[in-house]
């Protein structure tokens, strides 16, 4: 038996035939060290509610638990894995709700109660979506207070560069503009089961109490992907896809049309989104 007094992870899936499917993205983490390490970089959670997006068969969400999450809050898709978190939800009475579907289209905010942080070993093949939709929560601050999350290394190194660095683009944009993002530490593929081909990266986020400049957020991302779509190219020619005299827009943004995407600031990005919903709206 493991520390929390339930059979062993390695266990739990072959009790249970959990092969992992590529298909959803699955990777399991199997060492509850690394688990509970990884539900530690979210701080306290003893007054929390935790919400944790694909659990699989409950290596960190034994790890939540054990840390003391006042209540977690697992959404798991894979039918397959249910019984195994039933398992654990009566070793922990009254502080593990299941949540059976698929986490793009639950409501999460209408979950939790009280204060809630994310925490999740997310699907690959989800996580930058997942990931986006959390950073355009309305209303601003969000219903959570934290995010900590693992992605591919790319995608963390992505999420977290600043601006003129060779990963800087749409991610690190709007997850700079409304959060404070860091990369804690690397997770070597060989910890999981299957090994992924590639090193994944914890990142935690904290939202801001206020945006780092005023910007609609769709129209945000419209203008930022716009921009490093082609981000070899200075701003005057990737900007055309906007449907907009591209001169006016940058004019009136007070930038330099010769400018490339991966040199701009969070804030001038900003400000090509209010001035692209103002020439809209004329």
């Amino acid at each position: 038996m493991s520390e929390d007094g339930l059979p062993p992870l390695r266990d739990v899936i072959a009790a249970h035939e959990l092969r992992a499917k590529k298909a959803l993205g699955q990777n399991f983490l199997l060492d509850l060290n690394l688990t509970r390490r990884i539900a530690r970089s979210a701080g306290s959670l003893e007054d929390h509610e935790i919400v944790e997006v694909g659990p699989g068969p409950g290596g960190l969400t034994r790890a939540l638990l054990m840390e003391g999450a006042k209540r977690v809050i697992a959404i798991e898709r894979d039918r397959r894995c249910i019984e195994a978190l039933q398992e654990i939800e009566k070793a922990y009475p009254g502080r593990l709700t299941i949540v059976e579907g698929d986490a793009l289209e639950v409501d999460m905010a209408a979950l939790v109660s009280g204060p809630a942080r994310i925490v999740a070993n997310l699907p690959y093949n989800v996580a930058t979506v997942l990931l986006v939709g959390w950073l355009q929560s309305e209303p601003w601050p969000p219903w959570f207070d934290s995010l900590t999350l693992m992605f591919q290394k790319e995608v963390a190194e992505r999420i977290t560069a600043a601006p003129g660095a060779k990963s800087y683009g749409r991610l690190a944009v709007l997850a700079g503009w409304r959060t404070h993002a860091e990369k804690l530490f690397d997770v070597d593929r060989a910890a999981f089961t299957p090994p992924p081909k590639v090193t994944s990266s914890i990142v935690h986020l904290v939202p801001r109490n206020e945006p780092l400049a005023p910007a609609n957020p769709k129209t945000l991302e419209k203008v930022v992907a716009a921009a490093f779509n082609q981000r070899r190219k200075m701003i005057r020619a990737s900007l055309k896809t906007l449907g907009l005299d591209t001169g006016a827009l940058i004019a009136e943004a007070g930038l330099n049309p010769q400018e490339r995407a991966e040199r701009l600031t969070i804030e001038e990005f900003c400000a090509l989104a209010r001035t692209f919903d103002a020439m809209k709206g004329a």
